[in-house]
């Protein structure tokens, strides 16, 4: 049995079955792949996947165990050669992230600021995706850290470190009528065209949650991924915006006016997902720290145990 013959299966897998993308993926030959794979089928004595002539169509329940004890195999020797890279070199690595456009923009440029003049020789990586992508992607082990509201509690294989709670505002025009209220109600913003998050992002379902409650459905005319965007329709005139309030910068959005709906709405948690057992370099520890200076190194490793 080769590591390399657990790298092909679990990237397999990962790759929906599909074995020419796994060969991409992993440049080599699909041919390759194939045999690698028989060959640890015929020393196990089992079928990991049921087969439809040469395509593979399903993991057969030995082969579910099988991939789940490769996996953590795989896990294990990437965090013996963290243990080789903490104590042989401590001015050099790697740091990937991945986390939603409104925690890259608006969040972690002070902490990326920060960690890089603390460690010049550390290469970092940041990724962007949707709060399932950014787990998946955590879980699959292309990123160390992920940074997101949602998704990450779907997933059991992840440890989740709670950050901070934010809330929500309300963008307008200059002189918008919704300026004029002492205090906005559910009710005022139903009577206007909505642009905000797409629903996998950034706690969209609380933002429905609460014209539910009040037995209304939100005129939404536009969804985006990105709060820039949404700030620039709203700019356009084409409905109020509904964003996080990190999102909303008075110097930069000056065509812009916000009004607090905290109110409103149910905070949010933004949560870092580590995979369980990682093996965490003193680096990704202080990285931690600066985004949530609440979890030092005694908070985050009683996580990762517990």
């Amino acid at each position: 049995m080769k590591l390399q013959q657990l790298r092909f299966l679990c990237e397999v897998v990962k790759r929906g079955l599909n074995v020419s993308d796994a060969a991409d993926s992993l440049y080599t030959s699909q041919p390759g792949i194939s045999k690698q794979i028989r060959l640890l089928e015929e020393e196990l004595g089992i079928d990991i996947f049921v087969r439809n002539g040469k395509r593979l169509a399903a993991v057969t329940e030995p082969g579910k165990a099988v991939v789940s004890i490769a996996s953590r195999i795989l896990q294990d020797s990437e965090n013996l050669k963290r243990v080789g890279e903490e104590f042989g070199s401590q001015s050099g690595g790697n740091l990937r992230i991945a986390t939603t456009h409104t925690q890259a923009r608006y969040v972690l440029p002070a902490v990326v600021r920060k960690f890089i003049s603390l460690y010049p020789g550390v290469t970092l990586n940041l990724h962007q995706g949707s709060p399932m992508q950014i787990a998946e992607m955590v879980r699959s082990g292309e990123v160390d850290i992920g940074i997101a509201t949602e998704a990450i509690e779907l997933f059991g294989d992840l440890v989740m470190l709670p950050c901070y709670e934010w809330n929500r505002c309300v963008v307008t025009p200059p002189k918008h009528p919704l300026l004029k209220k002492n205090r906005l109600r559910i009710e005022d913003l139903a009577e206007y065209p909505v642009i905000t998050y797409d629903f996998a992002f950034t706690g969209r379902s609380k933002i429905n949650k609460a014209f539910e409650e009040k037995g209304l459905s939100p005129n939404v005319v536009l969804t985006a991924i990105d709060a820039d965007v949404i700030k620039t329709y709203v700019e356009m005139g084409l409905g109020i915006g509904i964003l996080a309030k990190m999102a909303f910068d008075p110097e930069r959005d000056r065509k812009l006016r916000s009004i607090d709906a905290s109110h409103l709405f149910e905070p949010s948690t933004t949560r870092i997902a580590i995979r369980k057992n990682s093996y965490l370099r003193g680096y990704m520890y202080d990285f931690i720290t600066f985004f949530a200076p609440h979890l030092d190194r005694e908070k985050i490793d009683e996580k990762m145990l517990g």
